[in-house]
């Protein structure tokens, strides 16, 4: 997965914890920042939903299609 490079002012207090944790795991800086924020943004819950979906990609896309046309406003025929 391709990766940014920011600059972000974070909490001296965040950043120790940070360095902690990682320190503990074995982990980089920008690991730990990552993997908390997948998680504040809800990635882990998409992460595991898709782990237990039993629909193969295919049946996905033609259930997502089927979804917006019936979605749509109808349009009255001329």
């Amino acid at each position: 997965m391709p990766k940014s490079r920011t600059t972000i002012a974070i909490d001296d207090d965040v950043m120790r914890a940070v360095r902690v944790r990682a320190a503990r795991s074995g982990r980089g800086d920008g690991e730990v920042i990552e993997e908390a924020l997948r998680s504040a943004l809800g990635f882990d819950l998409f992460t595991r939903l898709w782990e237990r979906a039993d629909m193969d990609a295919e049946a996905a896309i033609a259930l997502a299609v089927e979804a917006q046309h019936e979605s749509r406003p109808r349009r009255p025929r001329p």
